[in-house]
């Protein structure tokens, strides 16, 4: 059998249909700000079943103009899941709030009831938000979590960059209920690619204007949002064709014309991608199984559907006598790359020299057992069962 080119841990996949997209745009008389803008934002809401959804440069801007859109600020205190990527902890910290990181379920890596509960007490009563994240191919229970922040009185934004086109019990992740904002990252090794892009999806026309605004330097042009009305109107009482206000700061984090043509040639594609995701991680759970207890894929969550962005599995290095170095490296060597997701934040050397004294166990025993195996569209079954071959080889498990 021959030896399949590298699998990397993530890769996009683009078809002809993609390149013309994109070409169609360059031949086009507007590069940024044109029509296609809007088509993608409304696609991607009908597709999600949101009442809106705002597009943006990346997924990290998607977090900080939702940060942005609630108003967080000093004094205030984001919950974030330790377990998640650098960008969840950063976005509230951007507009001044100060954050408590919730611990983990040790085997999915998601944030529990009684996590949000225990990180809750931590606040000390300045609890303004949560930032649930779904993980890898797992959804976070928004109903609960839900529950438990309206009682508290916190706002909800659930990082859902591993969950395009996932849902949980029939609804989908992103469709507006039981959260105020959902955050979407279309980075090319997710589960459609705008290159780098990033949407917000919620049912609040109050928070979809802000978002909109802040993504494009805090700036309006509708006249009845104009406050100087002297300078914003000509004698007749009609607005100035120059005139803009900026009622406060915002950034340049809007996607420009050629994203949004890549991103809506690819959410065309959404369930053949989700389809063979499913697929593939359905094989490897078949291939691996005889791998446990030392290896064994990461539990799947009960009336979640995932995405799977990413196909990852805990081993125990201690037992198989391997580290995960070690393993890495080989793997690397048979052509397989992998990565681990995540470190977890709060020891990363920033927070730790803010909250030095933090101990999550769960986030703690997620982190020494994951490892990322390569998963995306284009492969095959063939590369599947290469992986678990050469993984059979390196922990020494055969099958019974």
């Amino acid at each position: 059998m021959s030896t399949p080119s590298f699998l990397p841990y993530g890769r996009h996949q683009i078809d002809e249909d993609d390149i013309a997209a994109v070409a169609a745009v360059l031949r086009s008389n507007s590069l940024t700000g044109g029509p296609l803008v809007s088509q993608f934002e409304t696609a991607f809401a009908h597709r999600l079943t949101a009442p809106y959804a705002v597009s943006c440069a990346n997924g990290t801007a998607a977090l900080h103009l939702a940060a942005m859109a609630l108003g967080l600020g000093p004094g205030d205190i984001a919950i974030v899941p330790s377990l998640t990527f650098l960008a969840t902890a950063s976005a509230p910290f951007y507009v001044g709030a100060d954050v408590v990181f919730a611990d983990v379920d040790p085997d999915t890596g998601l944030m529990t009831t009684k996590s949000l509960e225990d990180a809750i007490v931590r606040a000390q009563g300045r609890a303004k938000a949560v930032f649930p994240v779904h993980l890898n191919g797992g959804c976070v229970d928004l109903t609960a979590i839900s529950n438990i922040a309206t009682k508290h009185g916190l706002a909800i934004v659930d990082d859902a960059c591993h969950a395009v086109g996932a849902s949980m019990n029939g609804q989908a992740i992103g469709n507006g209920e039981n959260t105020d904002m959902s955050v979407f990252s279309l980075h090319p090794v997710k589960t459609i690619a705008m290159g780098e892009g990033g949407v917000i999806t919620t049912a609040s026309p109050i928070l979809a204007e802000r978002l909109a605004r802040f993504r494009n330097h805090g700036m309006v042009r509708d006249p009845a949002l104009f406050t100087q009305t002297d300078e914003a109107f000509d004698a007749n009482g009609q607005p100035n064709p120059w005139y803009y206000e900026m009622l406060e700061p915002g950034f340049n984090y809007r996607a420009s014309e050629i994203h949004c043509a890549l991103g809506l040639s690819q959410l065309g594609k959404l369930d053949a991608f989700l389809a063979r995701r499913r697929e593939l991680a359905g094989l490897y759970d078949q291939a691996l199984a005889h791998l446990g207890p030392l290896l064994r894929p990461i539990p799947r969550v009960q009336g979640c559907n995932g995405g799977w962005h990413l196909y990852p599995v805990l081993i125990d290095f201690a037992a198989a006598n391997l580290s995960r170095a070690d393993l890495m490296a080989a793997l690397h060597n048979a052509n397989i790359g992998t990565q681990v997701h995540y470190l977890p934040v709060h020891r990363q050397p920033f927070w730790r020299s803010r909250q030095p004294d933090l101990h999550l166990p769960g986030a703690d025993a997620y982190y020494a057992r994951c490892l990322s195996l390569p998963l995306f569209p284009a492969m095959t079954d063939a590369d599947i069962n290469h992986v678990a071959t050469i993984l059979t080889s390196l922990i020494g498990q055969r099958p019974q």
